[in-house]
């Protein structure tokens, strides 16, 4: 997969003290991009896009119960 178009932002929930951040690319067609903020040049994780979309929404649903 040809990645060099990807244009990476770093997670809104990952803090500034360089511990557990990651970054995404949503911007190719099809797909959606993470990977690790302290190992860029590693593993890259691949998503379609409505599964990544439902992370996303699962992850905000668990985070507010879990602050109640």
């Amino acid at each position: 997969m040809d990645m060099t178009a990807a244009r990476w932002r770093k997670s809104t929930k990952s803090g500034n003290n360089g511990g557990s951040c990651v970054e995404v690319a949503d911007n190719l067609a099809g797909v959606v991009l993470v990977r690790d903020t302290k190992d860029r040049a590693g593993a890259t994780l691949a998503f379609a896009p409505a599964a990544w979309q439902g992370f996303v929404d699962l992850a905000k649903e668990i985070g507010v119960s879990e602050r109640r």
